[in-house]
């Protein structure tokens, strides 16, 4: 019934009768059952998605569904307050705070849509790292290479849970957060599709931060069709408004620095076949020159990292009291070593951060950008877990590509592109400046298959 089916395909199912929301959730959690990962979720919410199930059958029965997705199950990674419960943000110590009052505003807006929401997802402590790697709620497994000789791999951060969720089969539906990557790096762990959408796009309210300048929400999906759906309901859009685009009409650029730097060699090859599918099947593909991405890695080394200048603002009596000691030391540490940005600093990151997106934007002039999702696979979760600069040094190469494209403000999406001789997916990624979403998701959902190779 579930199996990894898109959640585009289970709605229909569900507005033709096929199929009965009330059945659809038990199969969601026998197959939560059978999957036995308690890392995935940090809470599960039957009763209340129970109800929720109830409710869709009685709209889908009388043909008045909420919303195309009417009855479509869907998971919240625990950043986002979710009525009734704490919001834990990975951590241990928020524990003792109070039960959300209300649904973060997104939330009641999937809920509006007759969205069931299951629970709570596992994430990253206070979502500050692209591995995805949890000592207090534990790691969700990646379902690939898992049973391989390196042991099981890491699910990509910081929306970890949210990843495996939909890789496993368990929901067609997870939204997730990304301040530097964490929603685009766990699709591409998982093989499976993920957008970021712009800053600002969906209400933030609700949504427990990490950086308030470069936090942005996105959904994990099995199709770009099911981002755009979802993405279409948030907003309150009667229908899905973003059309595919003509693939001839597309213009697609490779910058020359940075982004191919000490990527694996899978993951090049992986992405050089899917642009030269697109390139075969009518789209214009051309290499760019982009110093700024090298200038904005040189200004950040001289500067600051924004979001850890951030995260240490809004951190800084836990990270200075009793608390720290019950935190992950590898998030502590990172935060921590913003303490020697000087103001000077700051404000010169600031500036020069909007001269370079200004800059980027006029030299892309709407072309959309692609490159790896990430320089390399998921890694085996042991060597990380036994040396922190191990750990340091593959979370940095990680987040570098789908940083860059935060800093600069930009919307993205990360879509299959093969897999590697174990097996482990690769990504491959488009980006647009701030606001060009539907572009993005037009060129998405009209490339999906090449990028893919389904039927090449």
């Amino acid at each position: 019934m579930l199996g990894h089916k898109t959640a585009s395909a289970l709605a229909a199912e569900l507005r033709s009768g096929r199929l009965d929301p009330v059945d659809l959730l038990a199969a969601v959690f026998a197959r939560i059952d059978a999957v036995a990962d308690p890392a995935i979720f940090t809470e599960i919410l039957r009763p209340r998605a129970e109800a929720c199930a109830q409710a869709a059958r009685v709209r889908l029965r009388a043909g008045a569904p909420a919303s195309p997705l009417d009855g479509v199950p869907i998971g919240w990674k625990d950043l986002f307050d979710l009525k009734g419960r704490t919001t834990t943000a990975g951590s241990v110590v928020l524990q003792s705070t109070a039960p959300a009052a209300e649904d973060a505003a997104i939330v009641q807006a999937a809920q509006r849509g007759g969205l069931i929401s299951v629970g709570a997802l596992n994430m990253t402590e206070f979502a500050y790292s692209g591995i995805g790697m949890n000592p207090h709620y534990g790691t969700p497994i990646n379902p690939h290479g898992a049973g391989g000789p390196h042991g099981p791999r890491v699910p990509g951060g910081s929306s970890s849970g949210s990843g495996v969720a939909v890789a496993r089969g368990i929901l067609p539906l997870a939204f997730g957060t990304d301040t530097g990557g964490s929603v685009r790096i766990p699709a591409a762990f998982n093989g499976i599709v993920g957008y970021k959408a712009s800053t600002r796009r969906y209400a933030m309210a609700g949504v427990f931060p990490l950086s308030r300048t470069l936090d942005s929400l996105g959904p994990l999906a099995q199709s770009v069709e099911d981002c755009m759906l979802i993405d279409a309901v948030i907003r309150g859009e009667a229908a899905q408004t973003a059309r595919p685009a003509h693939i001839e009409d597309l213009d697609f650029v490779i910058p020359d620095a940075v982004m191919f730097e000490s990527a694996q060699p899978a993951v090049v090859a992986n992405f050089n076949a899917a642009a030269a599918r697109l390139q075969a099947a009518g789209a214009r593909v051309r290499p760019i020159k982009l110093p700024q991405l090298r200038e904005i890695q040189d200004l950040i080394a001289e500067t600051a990292v924004l979001g850890a200048v951030e995260a240490l603002e809004l951190h800084w009596d836990r990270l200075h009291g009793a608390q720290a000691t019950q935190m992950d030391a590898r998030v502590v540490s990172r935060m921590l070593a913003a303490q020697s940005i000087s103001a000077v600093k700051l404000v010169t990151l600031l500036r020069e951060r909007v001269r370079l997106i200004a800059d980027v934007t006029q030299r892309l002039g709407g072309a959309l950008l692609i490159c790896p999702t990430t320089p390399e696979v998921a890694m085996p979760i042991a060597p990380l877990a036994a040396d922190p600069a191990v750990f340091f040094h593959h979370n940095a190469l990680a987040l570098r590509n789908t940083s860059l494209g935060n800093f600069l403000d930009w919307c993205g999406l990360s879509i299959p592109c093969g897999t590697d001789g174990d097996g482990m997916p690769t990504g491959f990624m488009i980006c647009a400046a701030h606001g060009a979403d539907k572009h993005v998701l037009a060129a998405g959902l009209c490339t999906e298959p090449l990028i893919r190779g389904i039927g090449t």
